[in-house]
C-alpha cells in the first residue's frame, strides 16, 4: 500500500500543538501532496479568493466513486428534485446513489480549529483501511472545504506569529479578517456577494445538493466545551420536519461518539436556535439539506487558556441556565487548561461521526432526501401561495435582474413569461419572472420572497419578557432590494420558459443632439456616472422631471452632455451595465446642476474592525466610487477639508469610534475589561475629542459628514446639532426591531432622496429615530425620510411602533459652509439592501 505522508511529517509538528498554526499556503501544498499519493482524494481549485488565494474543494471517497463523480452527481440531482420520476426509478436511484456530505472549516478566521483539523481528517480517511473507514469511502462522497476563508486564515496566522512570545500572544486581530465581510461572511449565504460564498453556494445549492452539511466554528471560552446539533427553539416555519429530526439524529450520534471518546463538556439542543440568520448552516434547511454547525470553546488562538472552575457559565437562560449537568449536557468539563489540540480532536470526532452515520444508513439518508423534496413540493402545491410574480415593470429593473440572479444561484426554479399573462386579477407583460411555489425549495422561496413575521412566544422572549432574536428577524431579500414581488394564491396559466441565467440587460443609446438622459431610479446609473466623471465627461442632474423621446424621467435623473465620441463611449457603458441613454432632441427646459465626483474619506477603526465599514467599501467598489480610508491619526491630524469633500462614518457605537475609556458607558467598560490589556497599544483605536473637533471643523469648512445609524451621535457631537435619538436608552421591551424591514416615506424631490420610491422599505436594527430639538434655526434641518404614522412593519418584528411613528429617519442639517447627513438606519447593510443604496449614493455626487 502507498505510504500517505502524515501531517506531522509534512508540517513538522502535530496539528493543534501549542503555539503552532499551519498557514493556508502550506495546507494547500499538503492537500496536493495527498492527491499525488492517494486515489481516494480529488483536489479542486474553485478559483481565487477575494485577495487572490486558492479556494479548495477536496472530494474524498473510494477510487471507484471518484472515477464516476459526474454520474453520482446526476443521481443525486434526480433524488433532490424527483418531479416526474416513478417510484420504481427512485428506488433504483437510491440503491445506486451515494450519501453526499459537505463540511466546511473555519469560516471565521480566528476560529482556527477546523482548518487545523482538516489535514488530519483527510490523512486518516486516506491512510486507514479499517472496515469502518472503507464503509465511509464506499458509501459517502465527502466534500470538504478545508478553509472557508483563506485570506483571513493567512491574516490570523501571520498576526499570531508576529506576537508569539510577547505579552500580546494570542490577542485578537485588530482588523476585519476578510477584506470586506469579517465575521459577516456567514451572513452572505443568500446574497453570495463575495467569491468564497459563491464557491460554497455552487457546491451546496447547485452542483451537489448534499444530504448533510456541517460548518465548523468556535464560540466563547467560558461555557460548554463543544456544541453539536440539534438547534434549540424556536424553529423557522418552512423547513420539512425531517430536517429537524435529522439534526437530532446526526447530533445524537456525534454527541455519543464524543462521550465515547471521553470528551467532556458536550452540549446539544441549546444555545443556538433553529430560527437564525440565513447563514450557510441555517439556509441549508430550506434547501432540504440537514445544515448543522459545531461550536468549540476557544483557546487564545493556538495558545493555551487556563480557566478556573468558578469562571464557567451557562449558555442561555432557557436552555442551559447554569453550568451544571442536565440531559443535553450530562458531563460538564471541570476547568483547567484548554488547548487548540482539544479543539482539533473534538472537531475530528464530530466530523467523522457524521460521515460514519451516513455511511451506515446511506439508503435511509437518500430516501429521506427524496421524501423531503417530494413533500416540500406537495406542500407548495397545497399552500396558500401558488407563485410569486416578479413584474417586469419595476422601479429599478436592473436590480430586479440581480434579485432573479440570486434566486437562480440558490438553485430555485425560475420561469420567464414569453407573452403577457393574467394572474391574481392583474395583467403582467412578457419578460415577467414567475417563481412557482410547488418545487423542492418551497421553504427557501417563501423565506426569501414572502412577508415574514418573527414569532411571539416562550422561546422568543427572555425570562424577564424582553424580546430576543438571533441576528436578523427576517431575511426577506426582495424587500431588502426594493423589488416588488407579488404573491399569487390561485393557479394561473401562461407561456413560460425555464431560466437558468438572467439575460444581460441590453442598454441602448439613441442619438441626442442636445445630450442624453439617464434614469436616476437605477442604482447602476450611479456606476455609469462614475465611469463618465472619471473620464472627464460632463454630467448634470435635473432638478425637475423631464422627458426624452416620449419617456418621462423623475427629478434627479442624469443628463450627459453631447460631444465628440460620446455616442461610442455611452454605447460601451450601456452594454457593460445595461443602462440606457435616451437622446435629447432639444435643450431640456429644466434646471440642471453639475454632478461631480466628490473626494470621499471613510473612517475605519481597529478593535477587530467594523463589518459595516467593510460592506460599505464593498458597495463602493461595486459601483465605482473612489474613496480613501481614514484611520484615527488621519482624522486627528485635521485639515480634512483640504483633501475630502465627504467623510463617511459607518454604523458603530460612539465609544468604539471616539474612546472606549469614556466614562459612564457600561458596554464600553465591559469591552475595555475584555480586550484592552491584550491589545498592542498602537491598535487601541479611538479618534478622541481631538478627532471629533476635527470632524466639526471639516463641516464648518464646507465638507459633508455622513453618519449611519449608531454613529449619528458622533456627528451630532462634532457639529453641536440640536438632534436627539427618540429611542435612546429604551429597553428592548419598549423598542425592538433587530433586523426588520419597515415602511418609510422618502422625499424623492429632495436631492438626497432622488431616485427613491416615496414609499420605501428600510432595514432597521433597533435603529436611531430622530427628534429635532432646534427652535431658532429649524429651517436648517431637512427631513429626507420619515416613518409613517401607522402600519410600519413589513417583515420581522417591531416592538414600540408608537415610539417611532411619524418621526424622521434621515436628516440633512446645514452647518457652517457644509452639512451633516444622518441616516438613522443601515442603508447599505451587508451589501444586501439595494433598495436604499441611492440614499447613500446621493450623498456622494
Amino acid at each position: 500500500m502507498t505510504i500517505i505522508t502524515a501531517p506531522e511529517e509534512f508540517f513538522g509538528y502535530q496539528l493543534g500543538s501549542d503555539r503552532k498554526i499551519a498557514r493556508w499556503n502550506d495546507i494547500v501544498d499538503y492537500f496536493y501532496c495527498l492527491e499525488s499519493e492517494s486515489d481516494r482524494i480529488k483536489v479542486i481549485n474553485m478559483g481565487e479568493t477575494t485577495e487572490g488565494n486558492p479556494f479548495l474543494l477536496t472530494i474524498i471517497s473510494s477510487p471507484d466513486n471518484l472515477a464516476d463523480l459526474d454520474h453520482f452527481r446526476q443521481v443525486n440531482a434526480q433524488i433532490s428534485d424527483p418531479e416526474g420520476l416513478a417510484d420504481e426509478t427512485m428506488g433504483d436511484l437510491i440503491r445506486e446513489g451515494r450519501a453526499v456530505v459537505c463540511q466546511t472549516m473555519s469560516m471565521h478566521a480566528t476560529e482556527i480549529g477546523g482548518t487545523q483539523m482538516a489535514p488530519e481528517l483527510a490523512h486518516d480517511l486516506l491512510s486507514d483501511s479499517s472496515e469502518s473507514t472503507l464503509k465511509i469511502l464506499e458509501n459517502v462522497i465527502f466534500l470538504m472545504v478545508p478553509c472557508f476563508n483563506p485570506d483571513g486564515q493567512l491574516m490570523v496566522a501571520d498576526w499570531y506569529e508576529e506576537h508569539l512570545g510577547t505579552e500580546y500572544e494570542g490577542c485578537r486581530l485588530p482588523q476585519l479578517y476578510h477584506k470586506y465581510a469579517g465575521h459577516d461572511n456567514n451572513r452572505d449565504a443568500f446574497m453570495l456577494n463575495i467569491p468564497e460564498s459563491r464557491y460554497v453556494g455552487e457546491i451546496l445549492f447547485r452542483q451537489w445538493k448534499p444530504q448533510a452539511y456541517q460548518d465548523h466554528h468556535h464560540m466563547g471560552s467560558y461555557g460548554a466545551r463543544f456544541y453539536v446539533a440539534p438547534y434549540c427553539d424556536p424553529i423557522h416555519p418552512y423547513a420539512d420536519p425531517l430536517i429537524w429530526r435529522e439534526h437530532s439524529w446526526f447530533g445524537a450520534h456525534m454527541a455519543y461518539k464524543l462521550e465515547e471518546g471521553e470528551k467532556k463538556g458536550i452540549l446539544n439542543a441549546a444555545q443556538f436556535p433553529g430560527w437564525g440568520h440565513l447563514g450557510f448552516h441555517w439556509i441549508t434547511a430550506y434547501h432540504n439539506i440537514a445544515g448543522m454547525l459545531t461550536e468549540s470553546a476557544s483557546a487564545k488562538l493556538a495558545s493555551p487558556l487556563y480557566i478556573h472552575p468558578g469562571q464557567l457559565r451557562g449558555a442561555s437562560p432557557k436552555t442551559l441556565p447554569e453550568y451544571e449537568a442536565q440531559t443535553n449536557f450530562p458531563n460538564p468539563w471541570e476547568g483547567g487548561w484548554w488547548r487548540l489540540r482539544d479543539i482539533v480532536e473534538q472537531k475530528k470526532i464530530a466530523a467523522w461521526a457524521l460521515l460514519d452515520l451516513c455511511a451506515h444508513h446511506r439508503e435511509t439518508v437518500l430516501r429521506n432526501a427524496y421524501n423531503k423534496a417530494r413533500r416540500q413540493t406537495e406542500r407548495g402545491r397545497q399552500s396558500d401561495r401558488y407563485a410569486f410574480v416578479i413584474d417586469a415593470r419595476q422601479h429599478d429593473p436592473l436590480t430586479r435582474d440581480k434579485l432573479v440572479t440570486i434566486l437562480i444561484n440558490q438553485g430555485i426554479q425560475v420561469r420567464m413569461a414569453e407573452k403577457d399573462f393574467e394572474a391574481g386579477g392583474r395583467t403582467y407583460p412578457a419578460g415577467t419572472y414567475v417563481v412557482h411555489v410547488a418545487q423542492p425549495k418551497m421553504g427557501l422561496i417563501r423565506t426569501l420572497l414572502d412577508r415574514t413575521l418573527h414569532p411571539e412566544g416562550y422561546w422568543t422572549r427572555q425570562p424577564d419578557g424582553s424580546p430576543v432574536v438571533f441576528d436578523t428577524a427576517s431575511d426577506t431579500v426582495a424587500e431588502y432590494m426594493g423589488v416588488t414581488v407579488t404573491p399569487v394564491d390561485r393557479e394561473f396559466e401562461g407561456e413560460f420558459t425555464a431560466v437558468t441565467k438572467v439575460r444581460p440587460a441590453r442598454g441602448e443609446t439613441s442619438a441626442g443632439a442636445h445630450g442624453y438622459v439617464l434614469d436616476g431610479r437605477l442604482n447602476d446609473a450611479y456606476a455609469a456616472v462614475n465611469c463618465l466623471l472619471r473620464d472627464g465627461h460632463e454630467v448634470f442632474r435635473a432638478e425637475e422631471p423631464l422627458e426624452a423621446q416620449g419617456v418621462a424621467f423623475p427629478a434627479g435623473s442624469f443628463v450627459v452632455s453631447a460631444g465628440d465620441e460620446v455616442d461610442r463611449i455611452l454605447a460601451g457603458i450601456a452594454e457593460e451595465l445595461g443602462v440606457s441613454f435616451h437622446g435629447l432632441s432639444s435643450q431640456p427646459d429644466v434646471d440642471l446642476v453639475p454632478a461631480r465626483a466628490r473626494r470621499i474619506g471613510m473612517y475605519q477603526r481597529y478593535w477587530g474592525g467594523n463589518a459595516d465599514e467593510g460592506w460599505t467599501r464593498y458597495v463602493f467598489d461595486q459601483f465605482g466610487f473612489a474613496y480613501t480610508t481614514l484611520m484615527d491619526k488621519d482624522i486627528r491630524a485635521g485639515s480634512l477639508r483640504e483633501a475630502f469633500d465627504v467623510i463617511i462614518i459607518p454604523s458603530d457605537p460612539e465609544y468604539m469610534i471616539v474612546d472606549v475609556d469614556r466614562a459612564g458607558n457600561e458596554t464600553a467598560a465591559r469591552h475595555l475589561k475584555w480586550l484592552e490589556d491584550t491589545v498592542p497599544p498602537e491598535y487601541r483605536s479611538g479618534m478622541g475629542e481631538e478627532g471629533v473637533k476635527a470632524l466639526g471643523a471639516f463641516v464648518q469648512d464646507g465638507g459633508r459628514l455622513v453618519a449611519f445609524d449608531q454613529a449619528w451621535s458622533v456627528a451630532a457631537e462634532a457639529c453641536d446639532l440640536r438632534v436627539e435619538n427618540a429611542v435612546e436608552g429604551m429597553a428592548s421591551k419598549e423598542y425592538y426591531t433587530h433586523g426588520s424591514t419597515l415602511h418609510c416615506q422618502v422625499d424623492s424631490s429632495h436631492p438626497l432622496g432622488y431616485g427613491m420610491p416615496e414609499d420605501s422599505l428600510v432595514f432597521n436594527w433597533d435603529s436611531a429615530v430622530f427628534e429635532i430639538c432646534e427652535t431658532v434655526y429649524a429651517e436648517r434641518y431637512e427631513v429626507i425620510a420619515r416613518y409613517p404614522t401607522q402600519n410600519l412593519l413589513q417583515s420581522g418584528k417591531l416592538v414600540g411602533e408608537d415610539k417611532i411613528a411619524g418621526r424622521p429617519a434621515m436628516l440633512r442639517v446645514r452647518q457652517g459652509d457644509g452639512d451633516v447627513v444622518l441616516i438613522g438606519f443601515r442603508c447599505q447593510h451587508r451589501a444586501q439592501t439595494h433598495g436604499t443604496y441611492k440614499l447613500l449614493f446621493n450623498c456622494l455626487l
